[in-house]
């Protein structure tokens, strides 16, 4: 660590999928945030903690921006805007790919929508009077020629500050974005010892990285309304832990979707779980999985209290 220290908060907006959460762990050089083919993943600000040089960078993944219907997308929303609100810089990831294949008329489902949502963004950014950092993400994915007038297209809406070309997926662009974060970030302590790479207690951790396997296994038949509660967390003599979690769903038709024939799919949940949970927690886990139907539970409070989601957002 250099004798000047400094230390920020840098939070990452974009749209659900834009590559906000593979921004985040790459960032950071470690998973912290969980990482699915369905849009919407993260529903609660994560933070990751970074360092270059003698910066702690404090990455504020945040849920997507876009339109919300429903109680839980309300307090998602705004979840990411608050997230922003007091950061030091703030990062906009767009997906280049989905806009490109927009502007060429071959747009795959969702691009349309996703586009949209980068649109929200922008326009909040202007109405706050924020500027932002654009990072145009899957660059691997179109021309250069096509990059060079989108990211000047975006440039001239008057909200960004500087421009980078990444791919999340693959590092390409990041170490430089990482560099200028860490020279963005205002001179100051480190909020972090230098070996943690979140803030998320323990309990919650293991609920996402539960979840995470709950939707990478069934993201094509399991609804977006579900989740996980850790309710069950106990450090046994031996050094091991006894984790107990249950997998919410909102319908009964949705508990055997979860269970897998004979068990099979909680099961295959359950181990990649556990095993994720091992190598991040550094003891022998012991995971318990129960599947649980509750229709009403996005509208109880403490659902979103536990993960500091604003029950009555607008």
């Amino acid at each position: 660590m250099s004798d000047q220290t400094r230390c920020g908060f840098a939070a990452i907006l974009g749209s659900p999928n834009a590559g906000k959460s593979t921004l985040t762990n790459a960032l950071v050089g470690e998973k912290v945030s969980i990482v699915t083919h369905k849009v919407q993943t993260t529903r609660f600000a994560v933070r990751g903690v970074a360092l270059e040089g003698g910066s702690q960078i404090i990455l504020v993944d945040t849920p997507g921006v876009f339109a919300p219907k429903r109680r839980l997308d309300k307090s998602m929303v705004a979840a990411a805007w608050a997230g922003a609100e007091d950061a030091d810089a703030v990062i906009h990831v767009i997906d280049a790919g989905a806009r490109s294949r927009l502007e060429d008329g071959t747009p795959k489902s969702g691009d349309r929508l996703m586009v949209d949502d980068d649109n929200r963004v922008t326009a909040g950014l202007e109405k706050a009077g924020r500027k932002a950092i654009l990072a145009l993400n899957k660059v691997d994915l179109i021309s250069r020629d096509k990059l060079l007038a989108m990211s000047q297209a975006l440039f001239e809406t008057g909200v960004y500050s500087d421009v980078f070309m990444i791919s999340a997926k693959t590092g390409s662009g990041v170490k430089q974005l990482k560099s200028f974060l860490a020279e963005q970030m205002p001179e100051g302590v480190w909020h972090y010892p230098e070996d943690q790479v979140a803030d998320l207690p323990s309990r919650i951790l293991a609920a996402e990285i539960t979840r995470e396997k709950v939707y990478l296994r069934l993201h094509e038949e399991l609804p977006y309304s579900s989740m996980v509660e850790t309710e069950v967390w106990k450090k046994l003599r031996d050094g091991s832990l006894r984790v107990e979690q249950s997998i919410i769903v909102e319908r009964d038709t949705q508990k055997p979707i979860v269970l897998g024939k004979g068990g099979s799919a909680v099961k295959s949940i359950g181990e990649a779980a556990r095993k994720e949970m091992e190598a991040v927690l550094g003891c022998k886990v012991h995971l318990f999985l129960n599947v649980k139907v509750d229709a009403k539970w996005m509208a109880r409070r403490s659902h979103y209290k536990d993960v500091g989601l604003d029950f009555d957002a607008d």
